[in-house]
């Protein structure tokens, strides 16, 4: 696993909410493994895990890793996943109906289009004075944190993994998978030409994250 460089990411106070945070942004891991996260004991977060199995927010299963007693790994349920909101999700649903019915698929990504002219030039704001592309990358997951997507970034070899815990928009994306591919390409514009940016993981395809990786063009590429 790579090391993480920022972690912009809110950790929250109360321990059943940290447990769930660190299932979040970490996906399923045994007990030990998050008391190590959160600095904690075992028999701490134990205790979490039953109040909050007993809630329905988290589930187990036993994983062998060979010789030995298998491991019990926890996760978010579906329940534990919908305590991240996704931000006023029937409305925006609605809204994209009502656009697509009034002004057709045209009307739709018009207003996908938009939504990235805004964003492209709020996010460009946010990385001036950021030296590098890990400087604008940072800069990048702290924007995107404060709109709740739990941004965080890591590098890996040669190139960086930009990581979104959450999508706080992804009735929308259900309804609409324009919003997925403009996101993708304000990635692009915003981090520069010189460099690429391609989704690795994708929460609406099952995934538990949106991954994107980032790295530097070559020659060839930028021609």
């Amino acid at each position: 696993m790579s090391d993480s460089l920022s972690h912009p990411v809110a950790w929250p106070h109360q321990p059943a909410d940290r447990v769930l945070m660190t299932l979040k942004t970490r996906g399923p891991q045994s007990i030990a493994v998050i008391a190590k996260a959160m600095d904690v004991t075992a028999e701490a977060v134990r205790q979490q895990m039953t109040r909050l199995h007993a809630d329905g927010l988290v589930g187990a299963e036993s994983r062998s890793a060979g010789r030995g007693r298998p491991t019990q790994i926890w996760f978010l349920t579906e329940a534990g996943h919908a305590r991240f909101p996704d931000t006023h999700a029937e409305m925006t649903v609605q809204m994209i109906g009502a656009v697509r019915q009034v002004f057709g698929e045209e009307g739709v990504d018009k207003l996908i289009q938009v939504r990235e002219a805004a964003m492209l030039g709020s996010y460009r704001e946010a990385m001036q004075g950021a030296r590098n592309l890990k400087g604008r990358l940072e800069r990048l997951a702290e924007v995107r944190s404060a709109e709740g997507y739990m941004a965080e970034l890591r590098k890996d070899g040669a190139d960086f993994l930009f990581i979104e815990n959450h999508c706080p928009i992804c009735s929308a994306a259900k309804a609409c998978m324009g919003f997925c591919r403009s996101e993708l390409e304000l990635f692009n514009k915003v981090l520069g030409d010189e460099v690429l940016v391609e989704r690795e993981e994708h929460i609406l395809t099952g995934a538990r994250r949106c991954a994107y990786r980032v790295r530097k063009r070559g020659p060839a590429s930028r021609s």
